[in-house]
């Protein structure tokens, strides 16, 4: 089931209008940290526990609107809250960096590397090194490049980064900003 969207402006207006916006943004706390619309509270999509967050909200009908960076962690988000049994979780399309497009308010804080460009220097450094150990001392190493051209493979079919989940975790993306549960 694909789910529901709303757009940057269509967020912007709601909240311009002073009505009660719940927002959950499912960055890691580093990310967070960086820059955040200002009424987002950061549930890391790794932690994010949607079964109590959907008996926290109660028999509330208002929906929940969740933001990432691009969208796709947000889309994952609200697939977890809709399976818990949320009846309205929103995607906001375009995540954050549209947010900033359209002059929603923000907070900005300490710079971060983003996981998106995380995941491309530990992809390629372990590319080549083992494209290094494979010429310089045992060929078997290339097994280790194959290995990590297959993990990006998949996570472009299927939209889901092992790679960034694990590097979601990593203490360093873990500063920046206390997790609001």
């Amino acid at each position: 089931m694909e789910a529901s969207t709303i757009s940057p402006q269509a967020l912007a207006e709601l909240s311009r209008q002073g009505k009660t916006v719940e927002l959950i943004d499912v960055r890691t706390p580093a990310e967070y940290g960086e820059v955040h619309v200002d009424f987002a509270r950061n549930v890391p999509l790794e932690r994010l526990d949607a079964k109590s967050l959907v008996q926290a909200r109660g028999s509330s009908q208002e929906p929940l609107y969740v933001i990432c960076q691009s969208g796709s962690r947000g889309r994952q988000a609200c697939q977890k809250l809709t399976e818990a049994g949320l009846a309205r979780a929103i995607n906001v399309e375009g995540g954050t960096n549209a947010c900033l497009d359209v002059g929603l308010p923000v907070v900005r804080g300490k710079k971060a590397i983003s996981l998106e460009r995380q995941v491309r220097i530990a992809a390629g450094s372990l590319v080549v090194t083992g494209a290094a150990l494979a010429w310089f001392v045992n060929p078997a190493w290339v097994g280790l490049s194959a290995f990590v051209g297959a993990g990006l493979v998949f996570a472009g079919v299927t939209d889901t980064c092992g790679m960034a989940l694990l590097l979601a975790r990593m203490p360093w993306n873990q500063r920046g900003a206390a997790c609001a549960s």
